[in-house]
């Protein structure tokens, strides 16, 4: 994924805001905000330290800092940052985890394989095109032979 440097590409529900609902997005999304609901990204989320969260999201990438109670289906990294972070009653299924220090992870772990997430979130799966087919054998010709 393109590293976004423009601070308008990235979707975001600011402190003090509240939104209840689903975001589907191609890009980026951060929360600072309350926020309830489902999330279906093909960018990576960052969920700031006063983040509150309730629902299920399906990102890339996620980078946890704020409180979430709900499911999190990551296709790559799961990573929480500070302490205090927390998920409460919450599934997890990511590619990799990692958990700094005194963050809080009540909830089951599951360990993705290929093609997982994709059937999770209910995104069509990628897959590698189909190898050429191979080409026909060459036609025996047969002659007539005449008898002796």
């Amino acid at each position: 994924m393109e590293n976004n440097s423009n601070p308008n590409g990235v979707s975001r529900i600011t402190a003090g805001t509240s939104f209840k609902g689903e975001i589907m997005s191609a890009g980026d999304i951060r929360i600072d905000g309350n926020f309830d609901g489902r999330i279906v990204s093909k960018g990576r989320l960052v969920v700031g330290e006063n983040a509150d969260i309730k629902g299920d999201f399906f990102c890339q990438d996620v980078d946890f800092s704020g409180k979430l109670e709900g499911g999190v289906i990551v296709a790559k990294n799961l990573l929480f940052l500070k302490p205090g972070s927390s998920i409460q009653n919450g599934n997890l299924s990511f590619k990799l985890l990692q958990v700094e220090p005194e963050a809080i992870l009540n909830g089951t772990c599951h360990v993705l394989k290929d093609g997982e997430f994709e059937k999770l979130a209910g995104m069509p799966e990628s897959k590698p095109a189909p190898a050429p087919a191979p080409a026909p054998a060459p036609e025996k010709i047969e002659k007539d032979v005449p008898k002796e």
